[in-house]
């Protein structure tokens, strides 16, 4: 589990206090007052190392939107910390790819504990291959192919992929998928597992309006199914 954390934001104030909080935590803060710093950050040779990005998404220079998939791209986890985030936004962000978000003013040890178990959750887990259907997972690599074919996953899509997957073709009830890839605190954030399937579906199905490879279960939950040829939702 990387220890490397970047916080983006463009209050002093609150970049001091976030790096007070995480080296409470253990871990090392690496600073951006903007967008452009934190691309130059993830250019800059230290992508690798970053585990996650704390993210405020009203920053001078870039939309904080705007930068979330630019920083996902990295295989950065993304947890958004900003100021009056409506329910509008936090759909949307979670849409473009954030993994969780955190409202100002906000308590120091629930974000230690948030970012604990989003780092747990995409931590790489050394040679460890995963194959159900046509879809293979390579844990090591976070690399995911799908009928031969490499697809570009986000770091809650890939985890979200990585759970059905090892469900073996299970139902896999909401609470027990947002639990386990979202926290034992978002069991009843139905919205979050159904924007995170969306996106995976556009990714992996040949038609995401008639997926044949994530199946619904109504009222229950997800499965994969075991020949995309035959089954349907």
């Amino acid at each position: 589990m990387s220890r490397k954390v970047l916080v983006v934001d463009d209050e002093a104030a609150i970049r001091r206090l976030l790096v007070a909080v995480l080296a409470r935590g253990g871990f090392e803060a690496i600073e951006a007052a903007n967008g452009r710093e934190a691309l130059a950050a993830l250019a800059g040779g230290g992508a690798e190392a970053i585990g996650a990005a704390i993210l405020d998404l009203r920053l001078p220079d870039l939309d904080g939107m705007e930068l979330i998939p630019r920083v996902t791209a990295a295989g950065v986890a993304v947890l958004v910390l900003s100021a009056q985030l409506d329910a509008q936004e936090k759909v949307a962000a979670l849409d473009l790819g954030a993994e969780d978000y955190v409202t100002k003013p906000f308590d120091g040890d629930e974000l230690l504990a948030r970012l604990r178990v989003l780092l747990r959750r995409y931590g790489r887990s050394a040679g460890a291959r995963l194959h159900f259907a046509d879809i293979a997972i390579d844990r090591e690599a976070h690399r995911v192919e799908v009928a031969g074919v490499q697809v570009a996953l986000t770091p809650r899509e890939f985890a979200l992929l990585e759970r059905l997957v090892e469900g073996g073709g299970r139902i896999l009830t909401h609470r027990a998928l947002l639990e386990s890839v979202w926290g034992p605190a978002h069991g009843e954030d139905l919205d979050y597992l159904r924007v995170a399937i969306r996106a995976l579906r556009r990714k992996i199905e040949d038609d995401p309006a008639r997926p044949r490879r994530i199946l619904n279960e109504p009222g229950i939950g997800y499965r994969l199914a075991s020949d995309a040829a035959n089954e349907a939702t």
